[in-house]
């Protein structure tokens, strides 16, 4: 039997204040030295915001693969070497704990050592570097910036959008960070990074079918990752089953009956979606670098 397809949804999020979140960014970037690309290490291809490019011009970058503590290690792995490749400054962290985070500064003095020499040639050594930090809504900013400082010195929330206004961050007596709000694009012309977006928390479920997210959902990681189903839910693989099977035979599983012979698939996903969010099927990655994905964002 052939394997069943993803359910059709239709994504879109684009609030006003992001708008005016990109003016603020293209503003500022003629005060900053370099720019530091915050993605998640699950879907560093989704999370990567295509106005980024736009926005940061020729700055030099760093780009940070944030939450590894989620993500599938081995395939976090092969996306260093990919970004390597492609002539990226790499760094691997976990904001949250704190992993990784001691080697920011090392790595941005690394990446602007030209820019250093030239300071210290006009006589200016001891002039800090400054630093703007972006990334797309929910990825850790806030929280990487406050493990960077040693304190809480940037405002982190875990929904869109907390960040407000401009921050200026002093880290050393030579390293300034610049924190920015979270943006996304107009518009998810891939249903699949939209998805991945939303599996991540980095749009508001509020604006998605999350019966039919989660089928979509539950039907990758029978595909990606069938152990971690078999394991927390007590599924076995079915190459012939669709996401909606799936997810109402982890609900039977679950016990979460509405009433006789119907299965509460509402409450089946929200629990997926949670525990996921949370860590507690496993370090998971959903996508990698060889992945097709169809992405006409930009």
């Amino acid at each position: 039997m052939a394997e069943n397809t993803f359910e059709k949804m239709n994504i879109q999020w684009f609030p006003g204040h992001m708008t005016k979140a990109q003016r603020m960014i293209e503003e500022n970037l003629k005060l900053v030295d370099a720019v530091c690309e915050l993605l998640d290490a699950r879907i560093p291809r989704a999370s990567r915001n295509p106005d980024i490019d736009r926005l940061a011009g020729g700055k030099p970058r760093l780009v940070i693969l944030n939450r590894t503590d989620l993500a599938d290690p081995a395939v976090t792995a092969r996306w260093r070497r990919a970004f390597e490749a492609q002539g990226l400054a790499i760094l691997e962290t976990d904001a949250k704990s704190g992993r990784g985070v001691k080697d920011f500064a090392p790595a941005v003095r690394r990446l602007l050592a030209d820019r250093l020499r030239e300071y210290e040639a006009k006589g200016q050594s001891g002039r800090a570097l400054r630093v703007m930090v972006l990334g797309i809504p929910n990825v850790g900013k806030s929280t990487f910036i406050n493990k960077v400082a040693g304190r809480k010195a940037a405002l982190a929330g875990d929904r869109p959008g907390v960040t407000r206004g401009r921050q200026w961050i002093r880290i050393d007596a030579g390293l300034e960070l610049l924190d920015t709000p979270g943006i996304l694009w107009p518009k998810f012309d891939s249903q699949e990074v939209g998805e991945l977006l939303a599996v991540t928390n980095a749009i508001k479920a509020e604006v998605l079918d999350r019966e039919t997210l989660a089928a979509n959902f539950i039907l990758r990681l029978s595909r990606l990752y069938p152990d971690a189903l078999r394991e927390r839910y007590k599924l076995e693989p079915d190459p012939g089953a669709d996401g909606f099977t799936l997810l109402e035979r982890a609900a039977q599983k679950r016990g979460f009956l509405v009433s006789r012979g119907e299965y509460d698939l509402e409450r089946m996903a929200n629990t997926l979606l949670s525990e996921y969010h949370d860590g507690k099927l496993g370090r998971l990655s959903l996508e990698t670098p060889d992945d097709g994905i169809v992405d006409d964002r930009k």
